[in-house]
């Protein structure tokens, strides 16, 4: 079985900043090669790779791809395989969020967020899944988050499609859990991302942090570590959605 981290390739989705972003430097600091992907900011994706290679001395290649698009992902898979880049470790970090009633959405807001959120495990799993069988090594860790597991008021369509990751995860890790490939989710709760700050005002943030035990919010680099750890688990640990959220929930 395959374990030797500078031959892992990991495959991280929206990649180009936030939780994302701090996995792929934390995946790089631990001596693992990438696959990057995001569906905006490809060059500076390009760029984030080509710093991380300098500096980690890893190989790092960034690619264009809309998650939510059944061809995209396809091409995507195409592309790296030609390349010679087979993920042994999968990350579905991308998501987008939707803040306001739910009587106010649009259904094609509706439509693109289950697109991003939920339907790109489903393109991304199915093709990386095959290949992990093939080499005898596989991990996949899906980003959910904590209004995935109670829901959340004005955000109807975030919480059904991460309520929708987590069911999904303990799913195929059931399906999976015989050939030795464990599936596993983080929920977060509130991390200083740029999705979270540009809806929230500062004072806004500092309320909810007020509400957390621990007292603040959560930083992406806590997540990203807690992701290597969860990359390195024992198979026997699948199907778990494990939450990261400062006892806040």
């Amino acid at each position: 079985m395959q374990t030797d981290s500078v031959k892992t390739y990991v495959l991280i989705t929206g990649a180009s900043r936030g939780i994302g972003k701090a996995i792929a430097k934390a995946f790089a600091t631990n001596g693992y090669s990438l696959i990057l992907c995001c569906k905006n900011h490809i060059s500076a994706l390009t760029d984030f790779a080509r710093e991380l290679e300098n500096e980690y001395k890893i190989k790092a290649k960034a690619f264009e791809c809309n998650v939510g698009d059944e061809a995209s992902v396809n091409e995507l898979f195409m592309t790296i395989e030609k390349e010679g880049l087979i993920p042994g470790i999968l990350i579905n970090n991308a998501g987008i969020a939707h803040y306001g009633l739910l009587t106010d959405m649009p259904a094609e807001e509706w439509h693109e967020l289950m697109a991003v959120n939920l339907d790109s495990l489903f393109y991304t799993c199915k093709k990386a899944v095959p290949l992990m069988l093939r080499n005898g090594y596989g991990r996949i860790i899906n980003i959910s988050s904590v209004w995935g597991n109670v829901g959340a008021s004005c955000e109807v369509a975030y919480s059904a499609s991460k309520g929708g990751v987590n069911s999904f995860t303990k799913g195929l890790a059931k399906e999976l859990a015989p050939s030795g490939i464990p599936v596993n989710a983080i929920a977060c709760g509130m991390v200083n991302t740029e999705m979270n700050s540009s809806h929230l005002s500062q004072e806004e943030i500092s309320e909810i942090a007020a509400d957390i035990p621990a007292d603040r919010i959560c930083e992406p680099e806590e997540v990203a570590d807690f992701a290597v750890k969860l990359a390195k688990s024992p198979t026997y640990l699948t199907g778990q959605i494990i939450t990261i959220d400062g006892g806040w929930i």
